[in-house]
């Protein structure tokens, strides 16, 4: 007889941004670790099954957010999951140094009748501000379970999740706004039937303030019930009375008395013991976030960060392909005699590439992108950056995912799910797609910087900086809307665990481990495959009005262009086989390098990229991204050859 296995015991993480949550995931979770997106968006959670005293515990890390009402799809997602999942309970990761402004969304997390724990994280920084919160005091007002906790060392966690855990877990006292608007709510309330609210299975005051805020995606679905348009009739008639009476809209008048209820739940449990200490914060950002010196300081940084990462990844590089080289020395001459050995080169190829070629360059990436995360400086880079990143046309936010684009792109659009506005999400996508990733950084400095010289490899970088400017700024031009306001919260400096940093660094991994290095290796058995068969003479036939007419290269490079679809850093591998010799300067000329590399440092994203963009954006503009970057690269390259054939 088979014993069915009973569900494990589910824990929703929630918070707003910069409240620790993650850190309290991170401290929580093990390796096992599965991020994936909400149905039908890019918003991502992170999940974990692990287990506590014998039990067997689901987390899940939902995206931080201020509020639950419905302002962005981060907001919606993360509520709809709360409604519409199972969820045994929910952890509200609270910043214990801001309180008063945390507290927001814990009461409407309140308003939604689920159990409830309230984690007070952060309780040292509030303690050195000056702070004595009375969570005891706190915990009989909200009904709930409070747990304070300092996440980065630890401290708090097993007795948070001994909170967590207890069957039973209460659903809280949602709190009660003004007699005027509780008297709303109520008549509100009275108008949805029971039948409504058990189809919907949502509690009754969290409907009647949704529908009083006048959220579309309630309206509508009430609309299609019997007596729904009666329903409606009495919400807008209530709504309009609320707001000629305090003369501004029902959304500002609810969010204005959570905000009230808020501050007067922290003059309760808070008291200053003494005044804030000076924090070394606040004497670092003098210099980090100075106008002058600030950029100065990032330009050293960001100096010293690829400086790392390209000498780093070199030397891990050199290494790792030195045996795959000694195999593929073997394999080579009897690839052209038979098909099973082509095969297998081409798995060669693309084991190589991933171990020896991108892994190297992204694993310190994501590190130190990890530990400029978790200590607090990328976020001050954003501030920094966001003027420049406005004049093409996106937020200081984007500054991460591009940064992260110089490793490797696939993840880097996958950053991009933090960018809260969709257009947002899809400018960035789509200039990410120029970043010269670490495969195409190869072909920089080996060409580039090998026969012309460093300097120009350096005017190629910055070449490519202001191309992605002028195509933000343009595309951003065409849009129909405007720019929004660009709002982040500024965290304070901490000095995270490495093994916190070491779990980020993995968790941002795996995603290329699972989803771009199979397609790298697929690709590279394809490539294999029509080595074999001689298509690559098809080819350069077929590309040379490209290769010969417009860019005046020869016509034994198309083939190198074509298979750098699937990998970038194929375009220089093959391109001594291609030329027949290793002196490639006896071949090309100055001038010929120079705009082979343009065009390459432009042209199609690689396959892994274009099925990220594909999963990530739809097939629509990732057809725009491809064509774009083909005509952007053809017309650079050509401006190229044209200027120096005029001044040569």
């Amino acid at each position: 007889m088979r014993v069915k296995k009973s569900k494990p015991y589910r824990i929703a993480l929630i918070g707003q941004p910069n409240s620790g949550k993650s850190t309290v995931f991170n401290n929580l979770a093990g390796y096992k670790t599965l991020t994936g997106n909400f149905p039908g968006t890019t918003v991502s959670y992170t999940i974990s099954t692990t287990r506590f005293w014998g039990e067997e515990i689901e987390l899940i890390d939902l995206p931080g957010i201020y509020s639950l009402s419905y302002t962005d799809i981060t907001e919606k997602v993360a509520r709809d999951f709360l409604l519409k999942e199972r969820v045994d309970v929910v952890i509200d990761v609270a910043d214990a140094s801001v309180l008063s402004r945390s507290l927001e969304l814990t009461l409407q997390l309140l308003e939604l009748g689920i159990p409830l724990v309230l984690c007070l994280n952060m309780i040292d920084e509030a303690r050195r501000k000056g702070l004595e919160i009375d969570y005891l005091k706190l915990s009989q007002i909200l009904g709930i379970p409070v747990i304070p906790t300092t996440a980065v060392r630890g401290i708090g966690i097993g007795e948070l999740m001994r909170a967590a855990t207890k069957r039973a877990q209460p659903r809280g006292i949602p709190l009660r706004f003004h007699k005027d608007i509780e008297e709303a709510i109520e008549e509100v309330e009275k108008t949805l039937s029971q039948d409504l609210l058990e189809r919907l299975k949502l509690p009754s005051r969290f409907l009647a303030i949704r529908l009083l805020e006048g959220e579309a995606e309630f309206v509508d679905i009430v609309k299609q019930f019997p007596n729904g348009e009666k329903i409606l009739k009495t919400v807008r008639e209530i709504s309009e009375e609320i707001e000629r009476s305090h003369g501004v809209p029902v959304s500002v008048v609810l969010s204005s008395e959570r905000h009230a209820l808020s501050l007067n739940i922290f003059e309760q449990v808070a008291r200053l013991l003494h005044p804030p200490e000076e924090r070394i914060d606040d004497i670092l950002d003098r210099y980090i976030m100075h106008p002058i010196v600030g950029y100065l300081l990032l330009l050293f940084v960001l100096g010293t960060f690829f400086l790392f990462i390209f000498t780093l990844g070199n030397l891990i590089s050199g290494y790792v392909l030195l045996p795959f080289n000694k195999l593929k020395d073997i394999l080579s001459p009897l690839s052209g005699k038979n098909v099973v050995f082509s095969l297998l080169g081409g798995i060669v190829d693309g084991i190589s590439g991933g171990l020896g070629i991108v892994i190297p360059y992204l694993l310190p990436l994501l590190f130190l992108l990890s530990l400029l995360e978790d200590i607090g400086y990328l976020p001050r880079v954003a501030y920094l950056l966001d003027g420049f990143f406005h004049r093409m046309g996106l937020h200081g936010s984007s500054v991460i995912p591009f940064i992260m684009g110089y490793g490797c792109n696939v993840p880097a659009l996958m950053a991009t799910r933090v960018l809260e506005s969709p257009f947002d999400r899809l400018l960035a996508g789509l200039l990410i797609t120029f970043i010269p990733c670490s495969a195409r950084s190869v072909v920089i400095l080996a060409l580039v910087g090998a026969y012309l010289g460093p300097l120009y490899a350096f005017s190629l970088y910055l070449f490519n900086l202001i191309v992605i400017a002028l195509l933000g700024k343009t595309l951003r031009g065409l849009a129909t809307f405007p720019l929004e306001a660009f709002i982040m919260d500024i965290p304070t400096y901490k000095l995270p665990p490495l093994r916190q940093v070491w779990k980020k660094t993995y968790f941002r991994l795996y995603e290329f481990l699972i989803f771009a290095w199979p397609l790298i290796i697929i690709a590279s058995v394809i490539m294999g495959f029509l080595s074999f068969y001689k298509v690559d003479n098809i080819l350069n036939a077929l590309l040379s009005p490209l290769t010969v007419g417009a860019l005046g290269l020869p016509r034994a490079v198309g083939v190198t262009l074509f298979f750098g679809i699937f990998r970038k850093e194929l375009t220089l591998i093959l391109l001594v086989d291609a030329l027949g010799t290793t002196h490639i300067t006896t071949v090309l000329s100055p001038l010929q390098i120079l705009v082979f590399t343009v065009f390459v440092l432009f042209y199609i994203p690689c396959v892994s990229y274009i099925v990220a963009m594909w999963r990530e954006l739809g097939g629509r503009y990732t057809l725009v991204a491809v064509i774009l970057s083909l005509f952007v690269a053809t017309l650079l390259a050509s401006l190229v050859r044209s200027l120096g054939l005029l001044f040569v």
